[in-house]
């Protein structure tokens, strides 16, 4: 059985030398475009290969009519199957995705391997560090591997526009969970988001809520506790951020819990913000 949502230090130590194991290190920085490849540059994890999250894992180009779709929107389906041959995927590759982050750029990749179907594609718990205190070691080697031929399969997850959401904020049909720092929720940083503030209505889970203090995910049922307290039905819950990034960390949380469904909005503030017209609130929701 492959794995789905998360793998641990000690088991990915296992299947190091397995062929059919891809592993990708999406180290980034949201403020330094170049520091996740100085970081997998100064050492990784031996087989890894880099994945970009401003490269490889979105298309900053506009939207059909010019509009601006937020600071990492999504590329094109068949564009990242793309991506995703040249990294050396096959349709039954087990994918591995870590970061040094808590898994906030990781789980970015997990939900986008969803998106085009894939089901083999989990997260390292705990990330780079974790995998140090197992011991594991670093590499500067970066290994290719021969192109990939996985295909486009019908996605396993959902995502909504702009206008689904502001459609959602009339009907009162869809709880909307904020995965950005508290400060940044209420409006009080500017220097990451120009217009401070978040969507009406909406909810404040910041990703880092949930870990606990080792830097891995709580256990299933801490998180589904936490989690059914604000979003009880998972189907008419949508998942937003800064940019669709960390937004994706609530997402492979709820999955841990076993309260999929959600979706998520991938333009998130940094596109809801742009549009002066949409509503905007600030403050404690």
């Amino acid at each position: 059985m492959p794995f789905t949502t998360l793998i641990t230090a000690a088991e990915l130590k296992q299947h190091l030398d397995n062929p059919g194991f891809v592993i990708l290190d999406c180290r980034a920085e949201l403020t330094d475009p170049a520091a996740g490849a100085l970081a997998f540059a100064a050492g990784h994890i031996p087989g890894a290969q880099h994945a970009d999250p401003d490269r490889h894992l979105s298309d900053k180009s506009p939207g059909p009519n010019g509009e601006f779709r937020g600071r990492h929107p999504l590329p094109a389906p068949q564009a990242f199957i793309e991506t995703l041959r040249n990294f050396g995927v096959y349709p039954n590759s087990q994918v591995i995705a870590y970061d040094a982050h808590g898994g906030m750029f990781a789980s970015r990749l997990w939900w986008m391997l969803r998106w085009v179907g894939h089901h083999g594609v989990a997260v390292l718990d705990g990330g780079l560090p974790a995998w140090l205190a197992e011991g594991g070691a670093l590499t500067t080697e970066v290994v290719g591997r021969p192109r990939g031929s996985i295909t486009l399969q019908p996605s396993l997850v959902r995502s909504v526009s702009a206008d689904e959401v502001l459609a959602s904020l009339s009907a009162g049909t869809q709880t909307v969970l904020d995965a950005r720092a508290a400060d940044r929720f209420r409006g009080e940083n500017e220097v990451i988001d120009p217009v401070a503030g978040h969507i009406p209505g909406a909810k404040n889970r910041p990703f880092k809520d949930n870990l606990g203090p080792d830097g891995c995910f709580k256990p299933a049922a801490a998180l589904r506790a936490e989690f059914a307290a604000l979003a009880s039905h998972p189907e008419t819950t949508i998942a937003q951020c800064g940019s669709g990034i960390s937004a994706c960390h609530n997402l492979l949380a709820m999955e841990i819990a076993n309260l999929p469904g959600a979706a998520l909005y991938p333009g998130s503030w940094s596109e809801w913000s742009a549009d002066p017209a949409r509503p905007v609130a600030t403050g404690v929701a």
